[in-house]
C-alpha cells in the first residue's frame, strides 16, 4: 500500500530527529508499508534515516507506547498486530471527545468554521470518483475533523488523540479502497455540517456517533480476512 502522509498533519516543519523517525515510521506501520511481524532493526533504520541509534531507540520507545511494536530487550523489535483491545478503548475514547467538540461547535454558532470543513469536504467529495486517492482522502479526513476541534479551540487535544488511534487508522487503511466507503464518510461528514449548521447539538453528535462506528463495526470481518494482521482477542 502506498505511503500516506496524512499521519504528520500536527508534526512540526522543524521536527527533531526522534520527531522525523517517529512520524515516518509510523506512518509506514499504519499504510502497511511495514505490515505486522516486520522486523525492525536500530543499526539498519540509523542508516535509512542518516541518524545514530539514539533518536532510533527514542522513536520506537514512543511506537512501542503507542501499541504499535513490541519491543523484546536483548532480542529483536517487531511491528505489532492490531490491537482488538486497545482499539475498543480509544474507540469509547474518540467518540466521547468528538460527540462533545460538535455538540459545542453547534451550540457556538460558527459558521466560519462550517465553511472551512464544508471546503475540504468538497475536496473529498471529487476524490470519490476515482477511489484510488487513498492517502489524499485520508489526509482531507484527517483535515476535516482537525478542523472541528480548532473550531473549540483544541486542537492540541486532537494531536493527543491522534497518537491513540494507530490501531484504528490501519483498520481504516485496510477498509477505505473497499466500494463505496469513500462515498459513506463523505455523506456521514455532511450529516455532521448540516447538524452543525441547523444549530442542533443532538443532531451533530448523532451524526458524529453514526460515522465513528463505521470502522469499528467492521473489525470482524477485516480481521476474517487479514487474520494474520490482528490479535485473536475479543473486541468489547
Amino acid at each position: 500500500m502506498p505511503h500516506s502522509s496524512g499521519e504528520q498533519l500536527h508534526a512540526t516543519a522543524a521536527s527533531t530527529a526522534p520527531e522525523r523517525v517517529y512520524r515516518d515510521l509510523r506512518a509506514r506501520i499504519i499504510s502497511f508499508d511495514l505490515p505486522p511481524g516486520t522486523t525492525l532493526g536500530r543499526i539498519e533504520l540509523a542508516d535509512r534515516y542518516g541518524v545514530s541509534q539514539t533518536p532510533v531507540r527514542e522513536a520506537l520507545q514512543r511506537l512501542e507506547m503507542d501499541g504499535l511494536i513490541l519491543i523484546f530487550p536483548q532480542s529483536k523489535t517487531v511491528v505489532a498486530r492490531i490491537d482488538v483491545r486497545q482499539l475498543s478503548e480509544t474507540q469509547f475514547l474518540r467518540v466521547s471527545i468528538e460527540t462533545e467538540v460538535v455538540r459545542r461547535l453547534a451550540t457556538a454558532q460558527r459558521p466560519d468554521v462550517i465553511k472551512r470543513a464544508q471546503a475540504i469536504l468538497e475536496m473529498q467529495r471529487t476524490l470519490t470518483a476515482s477511489g484510488d486517492e487513498v492517502s489524499m482522502f485520508t489526509e482531507l479526513d484527517r483535515s476535516f475533523h482537525l478542523t472541528l476541534f480548532k473550531g473549540v479551540g483544541m486542537e492540541s487535544l486532537n494531536a493527543m488523540l491522534l497518537d491513540r488511534l494507530g490501531h484504528l487508522y490501519r483498520c481504516q487503511r485496510l477498509e477505505l479502497p473497499r466500494k463505496g466507503k469513500m462515498q459513506n464518510i463523505v455523506d456521514a461528514h455532511q450529516a455532521i455540517l448540516d447538524g452543525l449548521a441547523a444549530g442542533d447539538p443532538e443532531l451533530a453528535s448523532a451524526a458524529m456517533r453514526e460515522h465513528l462506528s463505521g470502522t469499528i463495526s467492521q473489525i470482524e470481518m477485516l480481521r476474517d480476512e487479514y487474520p494474520d494482521f490482528f490479535t485473536r482477542d475479543e473486541l468489547r
